[in-house]
């Protein structure tokens, strides 16, 4: 069973290297292949893929390029732990039930009201994407100069740094996701 690192007692690596391994594996690459393309020797691909020794910046440029990725690409998905679980906080805006997961990257809304329910900007707003995707029922969004019916099985995204408002216009459920700009997962 996976320990949570928050209460994990012993310390936790800061970076999870063995991540290269199913990068390289997903590219059909064996070590001597990478380590020909990067310029990096198999030892050290080896240990980091073992995770026997933490990567200089430079490696890490020289890997990535093979895989068309960015160092902070790798560092980002070495970086330990590789999940993060949350509980959901439930609140009202406007005439809609809101239930949210927040992350640092993204946060992730269902939403349900009543026929005839409104909500100008659910939320405190980022320069985010917000995506709206009607689970249930139908809802109005309106833009500045837009307005769209969207009903069970459709979505729409936009600026969420826009002023919308969303009208229940039967009883519905909603996910709104709304994903910070320039923000990989």
């Amino acid at each position: 069973m996976a320990k949570d690192p928050e209460t994990a007692s012993e310390a936790v690596p800061a970076f999870d290297f063995s991540i290269l391994r199913e990068i390289r594996k997903r590219a059909d690459l064996t070590l001597s292949a990478l380590s020909e393309r990067s310029g990096v020797s198999v030892a050290v691909i080896s240990k980091l893929e073992r995770n026997q020794t933490q990567a200089e910046v430079g490696t890490l440029h020289k890997i990535g390029k093979v895989f068309g990725m960015r160092a902070t690409d790798i560092l980002s998905l070495a970086e330990a732990p590789i999940s993060n679980k949350k509980s959901s906080v439930k609140y009202q805006s406007g005439e809609f039930a809101l239930e949210a997961i927040r992350y640092g990257n993204a946060d992730c809304i269902f939403a349900t009201a009543d026929a005839g329910a409104q909500v100008s900007k659910p939320e405190i707003h980022h320069d985010d994407h917000e995506i709206c995707w009607v689970l249930k029922g139908k809802v109005r969004l309106d833009l500045p100069k837009e307005s769209h019916d969207l009903e069970a099985g459709q979505s729409i995204q936009f600026d969420a740094i826009q002023e919308h408002t969303y009208e229940a216009i039967e009883k519905c459920e909603v996910v709104i996701v709304h994903i910070r700009k320039g923000k990989r997962y």
